[in-house]
């Protein structure tokens, strides 16, 4: 199985799908999802791997165009889903052989003990962030080095326009937007809740519940809070499909893989260790998601084709407005 560097399930889950299955799961981690996708496509003539989980939203086009894939169509194929692949699917939400596994949102977190103690107004707008008072409070990632930084530049895009985007993004320059490489420095240096200087930072819509979760001491409230503002939230949705070319010996056991992926003790583990939504739909949420992990009404995505057509233009515009 063939993955990005980010997959965690409970071994024991693991060792009970192997039992299961009469196999012997490897696990093939491959860097980022963009690395892991770069990889498939390398390996095309002489495939790695016999299954495939991990590619999102943001990649499937272009695992789709590589032609990398195969068909999947067992029954979590055919069950409905939580979350599409890509716009247009069906209540499967399956778009080119890949079953949704999980979803989640990419969006602003807050401090909220910074902000009680500045008698600040959360914003309300990204436009309030353009504002003096908001000035040097906002942290990002280098969309060219990170997926969240990706989404969250591909969210202000389908949320405010093209034009409005960059402009508002010359702006927040100007208001001193810091930028780091990834997620990790943004909030564990960064990011106020952690010693850093800014208590506002991209993140993702399950933090807040991963904040309660890993505390040392017994939290009721979480310290930390979702801002969901118009052209400032992006949702991902990943999924598990056939590698084309696998070893033929091992299709079967690589289809049990993607029914255990969506099976209900993988669906309710995955959201306390990949910080996740479940893709099946009415799974169970776990009681931390279910009480600290709030999803937003509406996100700002752009069409896929659209945005595999301009990601590396609107990147290089990125990079001129924000950084050069």
């Amino acid at each position: 199985m063939l993955t990005h560097g980010s997959f965690d399930l409970p071994k024991e889950l693991l060792a009970q799908f192997e039992k299961d299955a009469g196999v012997k799961l490897q696990i093939v981690k491959a860097g980022d999802a963009g690395e892991m996708v770069n990889k498939l496509i390398l390996t095309k003539a002489k495939p790695i791997a016999d299954v495939v989980y991990g590619i999102d939203n943001t990649l499937l086009p272009r695992a789709t165009a590589a032609k990398v894939l195969d068909a999947y169509t067992g029954p979590a194929a055919q069950r409905p889903s939580a979350a599409a692949m890509a716009e247009g699917a069906d209540k499967t939400g399956v778009v080119s052989g890949v079953v949704p596994v999980d979803y989640g949102f990419v969006n602003l977190n807050i401090d909220k003990a910074w902000f009680a103690s500045k008698g600040l107004a959360l914003p309300t707008s990204l436009e309030d962030l353009t504002k003096p008072a908001y000035a040097k409070l906002l942290v990002v990632q280098n969309p060219a080095t990170s997926s969240p930084g990706q989404a969250f530049v591909f969210a202000t895009i389908a949320g405010l326009g093209e034009e409005a985007a960059f402009q508002w993004w010359g702006q927040m320059r100007a208001n001193g937007v810091k930028v780091v490489k990834g997620w990790t420095e943004a909030y564990y240096t960064e990011f106020t809740r952690n010693g850093g200087t800014r208590p506002i930072v991209v993140s993702y819509a399950s933090s807040p519940a991963a904040e309660v979760f890993y505390a040392k001491e017994k939290l009721s409230e979480s310290p930390t809070a979702n801002l969901f503002l118009k052209g400032g939230v992006f949702r991902q949705v990943e999924g598990v499909a056939l590698v084309k070319g696998g070893n033929p010996a091992a299709k079967e056991a690589a289809g049990q893989f993607i029914e255990f992926l969506r099976s209900a003790p993988a669906q309710q583990a995955l959201q306390t260790t990949m910080w996740m939504f479940p893709a099946e739909a009415g799974a169970a949420r776990a009681d931390v998601m279910k009480a600290h992990a709030s999803e937003p009404t509406a996100f700002d995505n752009p069409a896929s084709a659209e945005a595999n057509q301009k990601a590396k233009a609107w990147l290089q515009r990125w990079t001129k407005v924000v950084l050069k």
